[in-house]
């Protein structure tokens, strides 16, 4: 006769649990709800901390090669980490969209991650000051991009920015289609 391999457990607690946090359901004797006066603000609650985003720029995405072309027939500038291409654009006129590449010869697949990541940061934090609504933006990583002083870096996509906006605009003295200034240098 063969032994079954099953124990007996049982399912009745062997020892009552600990008590409720609360001993009565009907609440706390001591401090009845209602009582005293309304709590007041307390120095921790957030005052100021919340920026004014409505006269900030909401930006989008550029996720599809056709539109990276149509910007890249556009305007460009070119900084020591970064290449920024502009181009007005046919999404909504009251933000901007961005993309982001970077090639194999900035370096392998950790570099180039690397440098498209620190370019969308920069966007992230640039382009809903210094972005022109209704255009469209290319960032292209260079070699230094993935190395450069973050503060560098945030210097160099703003200058390309502002550089950028006067042209996008309609003013005069920005870039050429070919990235070159006005005087064709």
């Amino acid at each position: 006769m063969e032994r079954a391999r099953e124990t007996y457990i049982s399912t009745v607690q062997a020892c009552p649990q600990a008590p409720a946090r609360l001993p009565r359901a009907h609440g706390d004797k001591v401090w009845p709800s209602g009582s005293g006066s309304p709590s007041r603000e307390r120095p921790q609650a957030a005052f100021g901390l919340i920026e004014n985003r409505e006269d900030r720029l909401a930006v989008g995405r550029l996720t599809v090669r056709r539109q990276f072309l149509f910007v890249a027939q556009g305007f460009k500038t070119v900084r020591p980490s970064a290449v920024v291409q502009a181009r007005k654009g046919d999404g909504p006129p009251d933000s901007c969209r961005a993309g982001f590449t970077a090639t194999k010869k900035v370096g392998g697949a950790v570099v180039h991650n690397r440098a498209k990541r620190r370019l969308r940061e920069a966007a992230r934090a640039l382009l809903p000051l210094h972005g022109v609504p209704g255009t469209d933006y290319v960032f292209i990583a260079r070699h230094q991009t993935a190395a450069r002083d973050w503060s560098l870096l945030l210097e160099d996509v703003k200058s390309a920015l502002k550089t950028l906006a006067p042209t996008l605009r309609g003013e005069s003295n920005g870039p050429s289609r070919t990235g070159h200034g006005p005087d064709g240098r």
